[in-house]
């Protein structure tokens, strides 16, 4: 007797990658730039990022839980939710924003929409422009080995050290306050997980070889931002040296390597993901030259986000045999 066939609708590729190893090697990728955060601000950066992540993990069971979904924590994109978030926060945060950045980024952003692939944002970006409400906390920037112990849940005022991150002494005009080599290899101040471009870049090669993500996005925001840096150069300040310290400053390499490649907030076709990080790069350069916040990462992201659905419009390959 033949065996029986099963019959179900397609797609029938089967790929071995699944959320759960996908989620995995972006931790892992992540790893050597919290590592070297540890170094330059101590150990407490792994505290604000574990709790990020814990937080996260915590929220997205509880709110599956009361709303009688399945539970995906096992998936491990709840944790990456959190440890991106606890990139984007500085070491001094208070464990309060951990939780509170947490919940809205699970429970609002991701979880109110449906859950996994179903959010059109950004979580761990929408949490932080939410967290912006609190500017003083999130502003605190340690200064470069100024390292912080990490048992110290709530950082002091006398303990913690203010200092401007790169781009505000670049938008000062203390363009000899910090060098591209510090930006380069993260000798400066800043959030936790933006401070090393070379780790972060580290990453995103892992991440393409794993085909995780794809280059369209990160070449075409970085490349965008790139160009358009040439055309604004301060004065007396190399060209080349100027570029580089916009690509290496701030969240850009951290943005454009492990957010706006998000699966779910960005363009499936290859024209749509370079049109969208060039839109990135576009509103990223005019907020850091115009806007009244020095970084313009986080509200790029999030509003080219809000444009996807547009551009999937746009970009949408043409049904064979159909009209243009």
């Amino acid at each position: 007797m033949p065996e029986l066939l099963t019959v179900c609708p397609s797609p029938h590729i089967k790929h071995p990658a699944t959320t759960t190893t996908v989620m995995r090697d972006v931790l892992i990728s992540l790893t050597p730039a919290l590592l070297w955060a540890c170094y330059v601000f101590g150990s407490r950066a792994i505290t604000v990022t574990a709790l990020c992540a814990i937080s996260c993990v915590f929220f997205e069971w509880l709110t599956q839980k009361l709303l009688h979904r399945p539970i995906t924590v096992a998936d491990l994109s709840a944790a990456v939710t959190g440890m991106l978030l606890g990139f984007n926060l500085p070491s001094t945060a208070p464990w309060w924003m951990c939780v509170a950045g947490s919940a809205f980024a699970i429970v609002l952003v991701k979880q109110m929409f449906g859950g996994i692939g179903k959010n059109f944002m950004n979580p761990a970006l929408a949490a932080r422009v939410f967290l912006f409400s609190w500017p003083t906390q999130i502003s605190a920037f340690p200064a470069p080995f100024h390292r912080l112990p990490f048992w110290q849940l709530t950082v002091k005022e006398a303990d913690a050290i203010a200092s401007a991150t790169p781009l505000a002494q670049m938008r000062g005009g203390e363009m000899d306050a910090v060098s591209p080599a510090d930006l380069f290899f993260g000798r400066v101040g800043g959030c936790i997980g933006e401070i090393s471009a070379l780790l972060l870049l580290i990453g995103g090669v892992y991440l393409l070889v794993r085909r995780v993500i794809t280059w369209h996005i990160p070449v075409a925001y970085l490349g965008t931002v790139a160009l358009l840096s040439c055309l604004a150069v301060p004065a007396g300040m190399e060209t080349a040296e100027y570029v580089l310290m916009q690509l290496c400053s701030g969240g850009l390499m951290l943005g454009a390597i492990f957010m706006a490649t998000d699966y779910v907030t960005s363009p499936i076709t290859s024209r749509g993901r370079l049109l969208f990080g060039a839109g990135c790069g576009v509103l990223t350069v005019l907020i850091r030259r115009f806007g009244g916040y020095v970084e313009g990462v986080s509200f790029s992201i999030l509003i080219m986000n809000s444009l996807v659905w547009y551009i999937e419009r746009i970009t949408r390959p043409r049904v064979f045999g159909g009209d243009r």
